[in-house]
């Protein structure tokens, strides 16, 4: 005999507890999260004083949505997506009924329900007695990719570990990484690469997780994605790469972070052959640089671009180092007015030097070499002896 449970008031005209009652009234108005809310526990087929069940409520005021939810719910799907691992266990070892691993109406399976809700020991147990792994539901999203989008790490761990593949797409063709790039969540990105999630895929819209994470100026998630080597030269619906979403966005931050990466993967391109003293200083980064060490240099940088370079001068530079079009194009999208070519040209030094600190030259004597061949002679002799003053190994041109 089923006991009363605590604290809850039983209604004798109904028939019903509280919950129940509860229960079944949010089937007549469709309202969903109410459902879930109150289904807690309870049986879904509960029927009140007059045979009636939730089900055929939401049947006859039409109420679809909810429809949805009951249909093809087993006990199973009910104690997964509640999290009683005691009720899973009397059903799979007790009971020994089949079929349990079965999909409802809207595809998910046990393992779907209990890993989008984050329930890490009903996952290992589900995973432990059945063999899905990678079914998709009607919205082809697999329980690995519920477990990802929902932020539940230990749930998306227990199913990697068990073989689920983070490359698999949903309908609208978004892999595990793109709600990660959206939420900004490194620690569920560093987990999904660690097991070889692919960085590229183009979702309905064809943005890759790269240019969620530009378009909402997730920073870190930037950086982790350029670290992999992430395909730059994809395209949106709006023919606009990554780089062109953040200058659009005016994420001066993320702009220059993404130039530094296509002119470090271009050198490296044309570099092929092993370099052992490459990052053996300093750890790839594409960040702004705070360092103490190199604060002389910028410091010469700022006052090169704002005091003595003309309008104009820091384009040449450019052209001279290789900068495309494009990065040129999204420097020069922000700031704007007469006097702003000062800052677009300490921006493209700082990432110019980015560069040409990785690959181990020296950034003065590469400065100035680069102002000679761009017909600035009486600037870059201004360079030498301004740097002949000091003995930082940074602002040093011989």
């Amino acid at each position: 005999m089923q006991m009363e449970p605590s604290g809850q008031s039983f209604n004798t005209t109904e028939m019903l507890l509280e919950t129940e009652r509860k229960f079944i009234d949010a089937a007549k108005t469709n309202n969903v999260e109410a459902m879930r809310l109150w289904g807690q526990g309870l049986n879904i087929n509960v029927r009140n004083v007059h045979g009636v069940a939730p089900i055929h409520l939401a049947a006859w005021f039409s109420c679809v949505a909810i429809l949805k939810m009951l249909e093809g719910f087993n006990i199973f799907h009910c104690a997964a997506i509640n999290n009683h691992t005691e009720i899973l266990q009397y059903i799979l070892e007790d009971l020994q009924m089949k079929e349990l691993d079965k999909p409802d109406a809207s595809g998910d399976t046990p393992l779907h329900l209990a890993a989008g809700n984050g329930h890490l020991d009903v996952v290992e147990m589900l995973l432990r007695s059945f063999e899905t792994r990678d079914e998709g539901n009607m919205a082809e999203q697999t329980a690995l990719y519920l477990a990802a989008d929902s932020g539940h790490e230990e749930c998306t761990r227990a199913l990697l570990r068990a073989g689920c593949n983070p490359n698999i797409v949903t309908l609208t063709k978004r892999s595990p990484l793109h709600p990660v790039a959206e939420r900004g969540d490194t620690s569920m990105l560093r987990l999904l690469l660690d097991y070889d999630a692919q960085t590229d895929f183009q979702d309905q819209r064809s943005q890759t997780a790269m240019h969620l994470a530009a378009e909402l100026a997730r920073v870190e998630i930037i950086e982790m994605l350029l670290k992999t080597g992430v395909d730059l030269t994809l395209c949106d619906k709006h023919n606009k790469t990554a780089l062109g979403v953040a200058a659009r966005a005016d994420e001066v931050v993320i702009v220059d972070m993404v130039i530094k990466a296509e002119r470090w993967n271009a050198w490296m391109l044309a570099h092929p052959e092993p370099n052992e003293n490459l990052h053996s200083q300093r750890p790839l980064t594409f960040k702004l640089d705070h360092r103490q060490e190199t604060k002389p240099f910028r410091s010469m940088v700022w006052h090169l671009t704002y005091q003595q370079l003309k309008p104009g001068d820091w384009k040449r530079l450019a052209e001279h180092w290789e900068f495309t079009k494009e990065q040129v194009e999204a420097i020069e999208e922000q700031w704007t007015g007469q006097h702003s070519y000062r800052e677009h040209g300490n921006r493209m030094l700082l990432i110019w030097h980015h560069g040409v600190e990785l690959a181990g030259q020296s950034p003065s004597k590469e400065l100035y070499q680069g102002l000679i061949q761009t017909s600035n002679r009486t600037v870059a002799d201004r360079l030498r002896m301004h740097t002949e003053k000091g003995s930082n190994k940074y602002c040093n041109i011989s």
